[in-house]
């Protein structure tokens, strides 16, 4: 193992999430990669989405929580620059082998990835307050 994939594993942490001899290969991966990269990458995410809303959203931060909340969801889904931008945060942290593995089934893989990022933006909506400007 190199340096960097080292490194990247024991910065990461530990896996998120139950892993158990009947989890499937994405669920594998999801539980050992995704979700600690994006716990690590959290206030990243924050800090691109406050950003987003800023620049595309100026009227955000006076909607309601269930708009903020679709807001969130929709940015993420239809905004394919956006979008990828965020899923580049996330595989920028991986080991080369998880990147192996990454694009074996990547479709299957980034709409895990962005759902699970969905709900950890949604559950810290209320960051998405007063941060204007």
């Amino acid at each position: 193992m190199t340096d960097r994939d080292t490194f990247l594993k024991e910065f990461r942490g530990e896996t998120l999430g139950t892993v158990s001899a009947q989890s499937s290969a994405d669920e594998l991966f999801q539980n050992q990669t995704i979700r600690p990269v994006l716990k690590l990458q959290n206030d990243l995410f924050i800090a691109a989405f406050i950003n987003y809303a800023n620049k595309n959203k100026a009227d955000f931060y006076s909607y309601t929580v269930e708009k903020k909340l679709q807001t969130i969801e929709n940015s993420i889904q239809k905004d394919i620059k956006f979008r990828n931008s965020l899923k580049g945060m996330a595989i920028a942290l991986f080991t080369v082998e998880e990147y192996n593995t990454y694009i074996q089934n990547s479709s299957s893989l980034n709409k895990r990835m962005m759902n699970l990022l969905i709900d950890r933006l949604k559950s810290q909506v209320q960051l998405f307050e007063v941060q204007a400007g």
